[in-house]
């Protein structure tokens, strides 16, 4: 059983999870992983490629299997932001480290943003970026050790924050 020294960080796309992730790893003197490049190492596709391929819903069983069998010890991993599809993923990363939800307001993750398709942001048929916002918040939240709301600061401020954390 690995030790919870670990910091999983998760959010919307635009969030800034790998961003933060970067910055804090090198505060902390410890390992980056970002997990979307995970999966596109161990399928060698672009996420939007699996999402093309595979669906919506193909992606997430995707995601959550190579989510939960993410073997590390003192690492910040960034995830991708359905990575809250996938409760085993969630469960996993709640035993291994401390779970942080970079929380942003719609509005700030939608100017970030740009093309959602090339993010490889997963959309259902129809359904608007509010629309996955309000679907998703519940879920970081409920799976969230650590709620930072990220409004208005740097990502130094951030990571610094972050690295009060254990």
């Amino acid at each position: 059983m690995a030790d919870k020294n670990n910091i999983i960080l998760i959010g919307m796309p635009g969030a800034g999870k790998s961003t933060v992730g970067v910055v804090l790893a090198k505060k902390r003197g410890c390992r980056f992983v970002d997990s979307d490049l995970l999966i596109q190492e161990k399928y060698d596709a672009l996420l939007h490629e699996l999402i093309s391929k595979y669906g919506t819903e193909g992606f997430w069983k995707i995601e959550e299997e190579v989510n939960a069998s993410i073997e590390a010890q003192r690492t910040i991993i960034a995830t991708g932001g359905s990575v809250i599809y996938g409760p085993a993923a969630m469960e996993h990363f709640r035993e291994i480290g401390t779970v942080v939800y970079l929380k942003l307001s719609c509005e700030t993750i939608r100017e970030r943003l740009g093309n959602l398709n090339e993010r490889g942001v997963t959309l259902r048929e129809g359904q608007t970026l509010q629309d996955l916002y309000e679907e998703r918040v519940p879920l970081y939240e409920k799976y969230a050790d650590i709620i930072l709301d990220c409004e208005k600061k740097r990502i130094r401020e951030i990571a610094a924050e972050l690295c009060k954390i254990g």
